[in-house]
């Protein structure tokens, strides 16, 4: 047998240490580990997850609670389809008596108050937003109106909420103009057992009733006189609440020149 020359690498199954026995050209490890390195990690759970909590970026803690303010703007479409169906219609008159209740009727005037009984306006934008929607509707929809109101007062998050909606024009027939809105509020509030009120100092008809928007229960007033027609809506209050203060809140938004 012939001995190794001084040099020479000896053959691979012969010498300890040396490369170890090529299984494929080149010499390379086999594809089953590619490079050489071992397989990489399958993804394991998120961060903190092994001990039962919430992965990195997941929710902590249930939802949260959904706002009442939906519920609120249902009311807001029943009111503007009430108070488009027939203000501001111009008057016919024929006699001294009518002449002067038309003269009267030219100078009413709806406004916002800054508060009114004592709530102030509220700063929630989508109710906000959905006041001045509302105004906007009414000037389309009533362009005889000398004048337009639609504001939010109160804090929802306390249930102490009212909504006022009104348009002042000459209104040609106030009791029909009242019988037209107490209808449509039964048809798009489910307003039951309207009732006639005092309509206070300012005159005219108005009445009260009680109301439903999903789970909200709402008190419901309307007033129609030779100037205006006019809503109020309590919300999570009944009509006997309202009526409390009905005549108080209309005389802060209806005005006379």
């Amino acid at each position: 047998m012939s001995q190794p020359q001084p040099g020479s690498y000896p053959p691979p199954h012969q010498q300890p240490g040396g490369y170890p026995p090529q299984q494929q050209s080149g010499g390379y490890p086999s594809p089953q580990q590619p490079g050489g390195y071992p397989p990489p990690a399958q993804p394991g759970p998120p961060y903190g997850a092994e001990a039962g909590q919430p992965g990195y970026g997941a929710p902590v803690g249930p939802p949260p609670k959904k706002s009442s303010v939906g519920k609120i703007l249902l009311i807001v479409l029943a009111v503007v389809v009430v108070l488009c169906v027939g203000g501001g219609t111009a008057l016919y008159f024929a006699t001294k008596d009518k002449v002067d209740e038309v003269v009267d009727a030219t100078k009413t005037r709806m406004t916002t108050p800054e508060t009114l009984a004592g709530r102030p306006k509220v700063t929630d934008p989508q109710l906000q937003k959905a006041a001045t929607d509302m105004v906007a509707e009414m000037k389309k929809d009533v362009p005889d109106a000398t004048s337009t109101v639609g504001a939010f007062y109160g804090d929802p998050q306390k249930q102490d909420l009212v909504m006022i909606g009104g348009v002042s024009g000459l209104i040609a027939d106030p009791k029909k103009e009242l019988a037209d809105a107490t209808k449509g509020l039964g048809s798009e509030l489910a307003v039951s057992n309207f009732k006639s009120i005092d309509a206070g100092p300012l005159g005219g008809d108005a009445e009260c009733g009680d109301g439903k928007a999903q789970t909200v229960s709402v008190g419901v007033c309307v007033w129609a006189d030779r100037g205006s027609v006019g809503v109020l809506v309590l919300y999570f209050k009944s009509g006997a609440d309202l009526q409390k203060e009905f005549a108080a809140m209309r005389g802060q938004i209806e005005q006379k020149n």
